[in-house]
C-alpha cells in the first residue's frame, strides 16, 4: 500500500507542475510529523499512594468507615477513571470523575458500611478501571467489626 502511495506521487509529480507537488509534499511531511509526535508521547499513568487501607477495629454501634485513597497522574496524557468496581454492595466508591491532567492529583474515597453484617474481619477490593498505561488497578480495605 505504501509502495503504491508512492507511485501514485511520482506519477502526480510528474504529471502536475511544481506548485502541486510542493502542496502534496507539504501535506504528507505534516501527516508523518503529526504521527510521529502523537506516537511519542507518554500515555496517563496512575500511581496510588497507597492500595490497602485497615481500618483496624470499630464498634458495630458504628458501622459506618471510610477511607481516601489518593493517586497521581504520573504519565503526559489526561488520565480517565472509567470505572471504580467495589467487590460487594456494602463497599461505596466515590471517585473524581473530571480527567486529571498530567502531574496532577485525584482521589477514591471508599466507604464501608457494616450494618447487619457479622462481626469479625472483613476484606473488600475495589477494582479501578482507567484509559492509562495500567488499566486495572485494585484497591484493599479491610478491618473487624466488634461488638
Amino acid at each position: 500500500m505504501a509502495l503504491n502511495f508512492f507511485v501514485l506521487l511520482r506519477q502526480r509529480i510528474i504529471t502536475k507542475n511544481n506548485d502541486d507537488m510542493k502542496k502534496l509534499l507539504f501535506i504528507t511531511m505534516l501527516l508523518v510529523c503529526g504521527l510521529t509526535t502523537a506516537m511519542a508521547q507518554k500515555p496517563a499513568e496512575i500511581k496510588f499512594d497507597k492500595v490497602t487501607h485497615n481500618f483496624g477495629k470499630f464498634s458495630e454501634k458504628e458501622p459506618v468507615v471510610s477511607c481516601t485513597f489518593f493517586f497521581q497522574n504520573v504519565g503526559e496524557q489526561p488520565l480517565v477513571i472509567n470505572q471504580a468496581i467495589a467487590s460487594c454492595g456494602c463497599t461505596v466508591p466515590e471517585y473524581t470523575k473530571e480527567p486529571v491532567q498530567p502531574g496532577k492529583q485525584g482521589q477514591i474515597k471508599v466507604t464501608y458500611n457494616g450494618t447487619g453484617k457479622a462481626l469479625g474481619h472483613f476484606k473488600k477490593s475495589i477494582t479501578v478501571r482507567t484509559n492509562g498505561a495500567i488499566e486495572l488497578t485494585r484497591l484493599y480495605i479491610e478491618g473487624d467489626m466488634t461488638e
